[in-house]
């Protein structure tokens, strides 16, 4: 595979580089990558990929461009906020190297399609922030015998790791399962939209990401797999742990049990629990009624300054302190930003006998898009 004079001068550093040179620029320009989110950690993956020269990229990614997405995910504009995520990333990055191949899937990556759209890459960079999708990005990963190079983030924190990575002596290296056997509770660990993240976070971590990809792919260095590396950004401390395989591993371990992909929404305990809702405009009527019913917000303390509909903020994560607070004897509406917390929240208060209990559907989001579309919400 032959260079073109513009690329001896794109990648003159690689040539430069001892131990990668040409046959490294040529194993990279060879390579596929699938790249699974376009968010905090797949702004730097995408661009860092795209410019070292990695032949075919892969794109995954199902979301819209959000106001709130713009302080850390640097591949997109004020411009774009409305529009599709890969088709903005894909415009993007045609302008960095106009020599890559790009697909793009502006899908989500589910059980259904996973096999056959990670099937066709060399390598899968997961940059998605959910347990459903990463343990289903691993499951896929080694039962399709591909390389996963893993990232994640929360609030001032992030991890890496190579799994299922080629041995020296062929096998492969220890997965996601191996280092988390099984997901934690729901609602245990907030999403980026709930806890928060250090925009800058992202950029660093999937940077990081981004050097693990390539290394693999032109073949040089030592990798993290066997090792998880951990950063702490707020006090700039860094830990490598070890990953050793688990034999209980359902998937390759000594009696495996897990064959195809499985529903990951319900492994993680995910799936929409039969929840008594109601709808905003219903909680409209009742407002403007003056019916009896008590409104609880579980959102934080900072999400609720910034805009609420009156009710008692009583922070998920501090539920249990009010439940002296909590009628028994009349309506109570739980609300959130979306609607997913207050129905953790209705759940938990259902195990100590609330039996009254509506989940405000789609959260204060809702609220906002169908009556107040001024109200801020972060």
């Amino acid at each position: 595979m032959e260079f073109s004079r513009e690329e001896w001068i794109r990648y003159s550093r690689h040539f430069k580089l001892p131990g990668f040179g040409s046959e490294g620029q040529q194993r990279l320009k060879k390579s596929r990558v699938l790249v699974v989110g376009t968010g905090g950690l797949g702004a730097p993956l995408l661009q860092y990929l795209t410019a070292a020269g990695v032949g075919t990229i892969g794109i995954v990614d199902f979301d819209l461009v959000d106001s709130s997405n713009l302080h850390r995910q640097v591949l997109f504009t004020t411009e774009d906020i409305g529009r599709p995520k890969t088709i903005v990333a894909h415009e993007r990055l045609r302008k960095l190297n106009p020599d890559i191949k790009f697909n793009i899937y502006n899908e989500r990556l589910t059980s259904e399609n996973a096999a056959r759209i990670i099937r066709e890459y060399d390598i899968v960079a997961d940059g998605t922030d959910n347990f459903p999708t990463r343990y289903l990005v691993n499951d896929a990963c080694v039962l399709l015998d591909k390389t996963n190079v893993y990232a994640s983030i929360y609030q001032f924190e992030g991890q890496v790791s190579v799994f299922n990575a080629v041995g020296a002596d062929g096998s492969r290296g220890p997965n996601y399962r191996d280092l988390y056997p099984t997901p934690p509770p729901p609602g245990m660990v907030p999403s980026c939209a709930e806890g928060g993240v250090l925009g800058v976070l992202p950029g660093i971590v999937g940077s990081i990401q981004a050097s693990e990809v390539i290394k693999i792919a032109a073949g040089i260095g030592e990798t993290l797999s066997g090792r998880l590396f951990l950063l702490d950004a707020l006090s700039f401390t860094t830990r490598t742990l070890k990953i050793r395989k688990d034999s209980t591993n359902p998937l390759n371990g000594d009696h495996p049990t897990i064959t195809a992909l499985i529903d990951y929404e319900e492994f993680c305990g995910m799936k929409e629990s039969v929840v008594a809702g109601i709808s905003v405009e219903e909680l409209a009527r009742w407002k403007k009624e003056a019916k009896h019913f008590q409104l609880i917000d579980v959102r934080e303390p900072d999400e609720y300054k910034l805009g609420n509909l009156g009710g008692l903020l009583m922070p998920l994560s501090e539920l249990e302190k009010h439940l002296d607070n909590i009628s028994a004897d009349q309506p109570v509406v739980v609300m959130c930003r979306s609607g997913k917390r207050s129905q953790t929240a209705i759940l938990k208060l259902s195990s100590h006998g609330y039996k009254n209990l509506l989940n405000l559907d789609g959260g204060i989001l809702a609220w906002k898009n169908a009556l107040d579309p001024d109200l801020l919400v972060i």
